[in-house]
């Protein structure tokens, strides 16, 4: 027998050598399913056979060498249950080692999928640009994988063997959720931190090392946007929750049903806000852009009068507002020409908020000229600098009458606007390069996007099963595998875009990090909880996961207060997320386990 284990060695090290070889000219991304086609026929290796136990050969489960051998093949022995194979040719096993060996195997295909559609995604964003492609398009496609498996989870076999299955999507929905908004929003705070000056983190500084409050981060308006509206996705899933709070068994479907529709709405609301909110971004800023010339002009003309621009009254000082105009109009024709008004703005700190002196000129003659000759005559200017003066005060909450704090409220307004400005995110300064060969890339996009979508789907199902049976041969709670490990594979291209954004050390990639998570984690309450619960109402499942949910909705509620109403975050908030993650994996597990809430 001896030289049977001899020969069997020596004919495996030879395939090994042909594998390896053959290896060598594939691309590294082919290496998982090349090892997957091997271990096809090798799972079911081990036939029982009938034959006496007097054979030369012991089969493994009887005969005079089972005892001294049993120790050995038990380690990887499957049950008495037989497996199913995926699609009927894709390897399983009923064993601990198997499975885990399957579920890296799998979990690794899985985050090529998500690479594949991340890099497709961003090469078609550069092609189409955003609006329809990066509100509705890709956003899909990024929560994607999770909806694969979310999917599977519920749809194939019985019933009752969906019922049992779905806790491998909604371990996923919340390890996908709860990594996000914890573990990573936390590296990103770290890896993105800047000294912090007057409550804002200045760029490209990093002087104070790990001050807790003396460093951190700084993002726009919109990401404190994008933070209100992750908390308000948990909607559906606290609609869902009502019969369970009031004790009803009665009403648990049409809750489903309600929350079904609810999510889908507000997944259709959310797709068209990110699809309008490049021009609503730009209507906006060019708005606070418009009130800050308003506020440079208004302070350079205070500076310049002989007197005050408002009189004791409360009124407009039409005297010195005539002197500012003769002043302003050098050769006495009585208008402002496009030349002179040019002189007017030059000196204002424009250069702040990106405006050059074309637009300033271009923004008052908006205002000024109501005749719309391209120049402007004293009643014009009059008015229209009325019109600033009583905007600049009633912007600051003041009433019309005058006092000795008129150039203080002036001030007061330069500076609103400058930091409206500042918190909106101004990208006008980015150069857009084109795309050369569009024809090319975009054929590449289409292909990594249609290889990323067969993957995830033809991998998906096989995934589910392995996490079902690695649970089964551990007795570990399926929705802790997917909790934890799940995640990792689906959420990995995310999670690793954006760290390398926040590394950046500045206000915009920082916008951009907190924005793409706030944004994943929406998607993901939106779409993947539609998907699972029309999945629990049309097979007519039972919703128990309770704590699940209060998981998603601690985590979502927190963080998404913290984020829409602040915009500045010291590095002492990055310890709020980390903890935010085991006290998530132990309030499950006390709820489900110890209080039966399951």
């Amino acid at each position: 027998m001896i030289y049977i284990y001899i020969y069997i060695y020596i004919y495996i090290s030879k395939c090994l050598k042909h594998i390896s070889k053959c290896a060598k000219m594939l691309p590294k991304a082919y290496l998982p399913v090349l090892i997957l086609l091997i271990f096809c026929t090798a799972t079911h290796g081990r036939v029982i056979s009938d034959q006496p136990s007097s054979d030369l050969v012991s089969d493994g489960v009887r005969g005079v060498d089972s005892g001294r051998e049993k120790g050995i093949i038990s380690l990887f022995a499957e049950t008495e249950e037989a497996c199913e194979q995926s699609y009927g040719f894709l390897p399983c096993t009923k064993t601990a080692l198997g499975n885990v060996f399957l579920i890296v195997v799998y979990g690794y295909l899985m985050f090529l999928a998500a690479t594949y559609l991340s890099s497709g995604s961003e090469l078609l964003l550069e092609i189409l640009g955003p609006g329809l492609i990066g509100g509705l398009f890709l956003p899909a496609l990024g929560a994607l994988p999770d909806a694969m498996l979310i999917l599977v989870s519920g749809v194939s076999g019985t019933a009752a063997a969906a019922q049992s299955q779905v806790s491998v999507g909604i371990g996923l929905l919340a390890g996908s959720t709860v990594m996000l908004l914890t573990a990573i929003w936390g590296t990103c705070c770290i890896v993105g931190k800047c000294d912090i000056q007057n409550s804002v983190a200045v760029d490209l500084r990093d002087t104070k090392g790990l001050s807790l409050t003396g460093s951190g981060v700084t993002t726009d308006i919109w990401t404190s946007y994008a933070a209100m509206i992750m908390a308000v996705s948990v909607i559906p899933f606290i609609v869902v929750q009502l019969p369970q709070l009031f004790h009803s068994t009665s009403g648990r479907h049409l809750a489903v049903l309600i929350a079904l529709i609810i999510s889908l709405s507000l997944l259709i609301s959310y797709c068209l806000y990110q699809v309008f909110q490049p021009w609503i971004q730009t209507r906006r800023l060019d708005y606070v852009k418009h009130k800050h010339v308003i506020s440079g002009i208004l302070k350079h003309l205070k500076k310049h009068a002989l007197g005050r621009l408002f009189t004791d009254h409360g009124t407009p000082n039409i005297q010195v507002i005539e002197k500012l105009f003769n002043s302003i109009d050098e050769n006495g024709d009585g208008y402002l020409s496009h030349s002179e008004l040019r002189a007017l703005v030059v000196g204002i700190s424009l250069e702040e908020i990106n405006l050059d002196e074309n637009d300033a000129i271009a923004k008052v003659l908006k205002d000024f000229d109501t005749s719309s000759d391209e120049k402007l005559d004293l009643k014009e200017f009059i008015a229209g600098v009325e019109k600033w003066l009583y905007e600049a005060r009633s912007s600051n909450g003041s009433s019309r009458e005058a006092g000795p704090d008129t150039m203080k409220y002036l001030d007061d307004f330069h500076e609103q606007t400058r930091m409206e400005h500042s918190l909106l995110g101004d990208t006008s300064d980015e150069i857009v390069e084109g795309v050369e060969n569009p024809r090319k890339v975009a054929i590449k996009a289409a292909l990594l996007l249609l290889l990323g979508t067969i993957i995830a789907a033809v991998f998906a199902d096989p995934l589910v099963d392995a996490v079902n049976n690695f649970s089964s041969a551990t007795s570990i709670p399926t929705f802790f595998i997917s909790f934890i490990a799940l995640p990792l594979a689906t959420n990995s291209s995310e999670a690793v875009s954006a760290i390398i954004f926040a590394s950046r050390k500045n206000k915009k990639s920082a916008s951009l990090t907190f924005s793409e998570l706030y944004g994943a984690v929406t998607m993901n309450n939106l779409l993947c909880l539609s998907v699972f619960l029309a999945i629990v109402y049309i097979r007519g499942l039972t919703w128990n996961f309770s704590s699940e949910v209060l998981v998603i909705l601690i985590v979502c509620v927190i963080m998404g207060v913290l984020g829409s109403i602040h915009t500045t975050f010291p590095l002492w908030t990055c310890s709020i997320a980390f903890l935010l993650y085991p006290m998530s994996l132990v309030l499950v597990y006390v709820l489900d386990y110890v209080f039966g809430w399951s």
